[in-house]
């Protein structure tokens, strides 16, 4: 492949990267919100669903995390797809059947409907994150990838202060054509996924070599860039590595863990906040505590930008992951002690700091070594088994207020999770360190993969 001359590359390295975040990520955040508002929006219909259904404490975790269970078994065979025929076709595919699933969710009938339902969504969003952050691979180098996938993933801090006083207005006013306000709630914000289907061809190029917003130059130059950077990848391992050897390498599955561990506690964050927030602020009406909602993810929001862009600069992973592991586990214990309606917003505020900027980082990991092929398996690997403790974290709360009537057994639970999450990421080893171009703010490749990073995990 040609090489793009150092004083042009130079030249267009910032002119490429702005383009590609003008023109790339704010339709990516659009999208990681829909997704987000559909996966999460059962915590708000709760408030008045799990009446109307009968429905307990138990198999409301049951229902939220039944979702992970679709997502857990299609999420590797859905990122090596999209690898294969583009994301051009496959996120609308996507799009598609999640939005329709999500949109017929609000005629369900019992609990045991929702079940199937919840499951099929996991089924049809399978593969969308990890998809994205694989997309994301084939435009930006290490340098930029923290911020990238920030700069997506603040779609959860946001989605859900926006989500929030949305659901409780919906809640508290929709109740057209003889149905429940829960079923308007999980309708209404269902239908935009199908509805953006039809925008992913126009606005999402599957690589660089069909992006018309680019110059011949610039395609080069990224050419050039994540060319280089497999190279170091295969160079210090000696040789590529198939799909299979991915599946088992040892450090796949610790980053896996640390997604299990994070995913468990984030998840009962999530789906059990609006819920936890009602018995905090008593008879307040939906409407307010969705505002209350709001707060804490305001503040994430903004700490996700800050610690991402940070970690990027840097290139340290480990502290920051931990740091960030460390704070949302004590918050989350500390609310097992007395508090206020003051004192359990802020410390839920610390909890969605940790939790959401953890994600960006921690996301930005497994490109580090693997490329191609084993970056698709390796990537939807990680995210299924983070998604498969977003099975478990809600429903263990559930079962746990369900035999002793409080929340709060079942938040310290997801504390000590995110303590677990923060000490194995403190046992990953050093794997990034900058180049000597880095440390001088020339362009080029922003990193350099120590000798024994695949050698002996297979």
């Amino acid at each position: 492949m040609a090489r793009v001359p150092s004083n042009v590359s130079t030249a267009v390295e910032a002119a490429t990267i702005r383009k590609l975040r003008i023109k790339l990520l704010p339709f990516l955040f659009v999208l990681f919100v829909l997704a987000f508002i559909d996966r999460i929006n059962l915590g708000f219909a709760a408030l008045t669903m799990n009446r109307e259904l009968a429905i307990t404490s138990q198999q409301f975790g049951f229902a939220a995390g039944i979702f992970f269970w679709g997502y857990f078994l299609f999420e590797i065979p859905s990122n090596l797809i999209l690898h294969k025929i583009g994301a051009r076709v496959w996120i609308a595919r996507i799009l598609i059947t999640w939005g329709a699933v999500a949109t017929l969710t609000g005629f369900v009938q019992s609990v045991h409907q929702l079940y199937v339902a919840r499951f099929a969504l996991g089924l049809a969003e399978s593969g969308y994150f990890p998809g994205i952050v694989l997309y994301l691979g084939y435009w930006f180098r290490q340098r930029e990838k923290a911020q990238a996938i920030a700069l997506i993933l603040i779609g959860i801090p946001l989605g859900s202060a926006l989500g929030g006083p949305i659901s409780g207005f919906i809640l508290d006013h929709a109740h057209w054509f003889g149905l429940s306000s829960w079923r308007w709630l999980l309708i209404l914000e269902g239908l935009p996924a199908a509805t953006f289907a039809f925008l992913v061809p126009v606005l999402l190029p599957s690589k660089p070599t069909e992006a018309s917003f680019l110059t011949e130059n610039e395609k080069a130059w990224i050419a050039d860039q994540l060319e280089r950077e497999d190279l170091l990848k295969l160079g210090a391992r000696k040789q590529s590595v198939s799909v299979a050897r991915t599946l088992v390498n040892r450090r796949v599955w610790h980053l896996a863990c640390i997604g299990f561990c994070h995913g468990f506690a984030s998840y009962t964050f999530g789906f059990w906040l609006p819920q936890v927030m009602k018995s905090i602020f008593g008879g307040q009406s939906n409407t307010v505590i969705g505002f209350a909602v709001m707060v804490p993810n305001l503040v994430a929001l903004m700490a996700m930008i800050l610690v991402s862009r940070h970690s990027d600069r840097t290139l340290e992973r480990r502290y920051h992951m931990a740091t960030l592991g460390a704070l949302a586990g004590i918050a989350f214990l500390l609310l097992g002690g007395p508090r206020s309606p003051f004192f359990s917003v802020v410390l839920f505020s610390i909890v969605a700091v940790g939790a959401y900027s953890f994600l960006p980082i921690f996301f930005s990991l497994p490109g580090e070594f693997l490329t191609s092929s084993s970056a698709a398996a390796g990537i939807a690997l990680v995210t299924s088994v983070a998604n498969f403790g977003g099975f478990v974290g809600p429903y263990t709360v559930g079962l746990i207020r369900q035999k002793t009537g409080s929340f709060y057994n079942g938040l310290i639970c997801a504390g000590i999770s995110f303590l677990i999450s923060a000490c194995l990421s403190l046992l990953l080893p050093r794997r990034v360190t900058p180049t000597s171009e880095h440390a001088s703010g020339a362009g080029g490749v922003a990193f350099k993969t120590s000798s024994e990073a695949f050698q002996g995990e297979s």
